[in-house]
């Protein structure tokens, strides 16, 4: 007899009351498509990030009601990391899925992973958005720069597009988790542990409801983890700049010279030399905050403390195995 396959669904929840309940009608109709199917089992591990409205009120409603709901609540807000790594750290099925609860991952495609994953090697099938219909001009354009960007000084390859939403086996799930670090980029931590990715494009989609939880000033500071996590040329861009500044103030201080033996010193000037002390400060305090930032997530390193803490947890795969020993 075939052993029956089981899949984690992991979603991310920060204040989703709203989209939850069309999300979950979405998901149960996969289920129920897989299920008669492929005859696969699903769990639905709901990570609530410190809400401030009735999504975990919700998710205690339909956890009860659902055999397949399970949910994990933070004592506060961890971010979306954070609630990844946690879903992937109680997940017990065989495929793992990470999909955001917005819709704008389309649930159907988890039936195309899933047979794309029985019948070829892949270990990973993951989704790229191909457009970014909906989104403003220049959020569309430093998403584009930081894809760009991030592939020309780092090691990983990181497609450009990617999005979270991914099947994974078990094997690459355990490989994941096997990344303890407190500074998370998961983008680049699916790309980084390595394994077969087959890539499945689609069309950019909105929120079915609720509002986006990303704001332009928030997805800057993820691209600049992003970049701090996998990749240390900032560091040598800096070491460079003062390089360069070096050799020009050398070479200006032989021009000085020539010029004071050739035309005699006039005193003159103050504005442009007001300017350059200014650029140069600038240029060195950029140098010293690179350096900074890389000391300051070698200091959050280093305390280990934990991604995340619980609040509340029901998790009935978790029930189950405790029961069986």
């Amino acid at each position: 007899m075939q052993k029956q396959d089981k899949i984690s669904i992991i979603v991310p929840c920060h204040n989703e009351e709203e989209v939850l309940p069309l999300f979950l009608k979405e998901i149960e109709k996969i289920y129920e498509v897989m299920h008669v199917k492929h005859n696969v089992e699903m769990e639905y591990l709901f990570v609530d990030d410190g809400s401030a409205d009735r999504t975990l009120m919700f998710l205690r409603e339909q956890e009860a009601e659902n055999p397949r709901v399970n949910y994990l609540s933070f004592s506060r807000n961890f971010g979306k990391e954070a609630a990844m790594f946690a879903g992937l750290e109680k997940a017990s099925g065989d495929y793992v899925v990470i999909i955001d609860a917005d819709l704008q991952d389309p649930p159907e495609l988890i039936i195309e992973m899933y047979e794309t994953l029985q019948t070829t090697d892949y270990d990973c099938v993951a989704s790229r958005r191909v457009s970014r219909k909906g989104e403003s001009k220049i959020r569309s354009f430093f998403a584009r720069m930081f894809y760009k960007v991030i592939r020309k000084i780092s090691k990983v390859n990181i497609m450009d597009g990617a999005r979270d939403f991914r099947m994974m086996t078990r094997q690459m799930t355990d490989a994941v988790l096997s990344l303890r670090e407190y500074n998370r980029f998961s983008k680049g931590i699916f790309a980084w542990v390595g394994f077969n990715t087959k890539w499945i494009p689609f069309e950019n989609r909105n929120r079915e409801a609720g509002t986006t939880k990303w704001s332009f000033w928030g997805l800057l500071v993820y691209a600049i983890d992003g970049i701090l996590a996998f990749s240390t040329a900032p560091l040598a861009l800096s070491a460079i700049l003062g390089l360069v500044f070096c050799v020009i103030a050398i070479i200006m201080i032989f021009v000085i010279i020539w010029k004071t033996l050739a035309f005699g010193d006039k005193v003159a000037g103050w504005p442009s030399l007001a300017c350059i002390l200014c650029f140069t400060a600038g240029i060195s305090m950029f140098c010293n905050g690179v350096i900074g930032l890389y000391v300051s997530k070698t200091y959050s390193e280093v305390k280990g403390r934990p991604q995340y803490i619980l609040k509340d947890e029901k998790v009935k795969s978790q029930q189950k195995s405790l029961s069986e020993k």
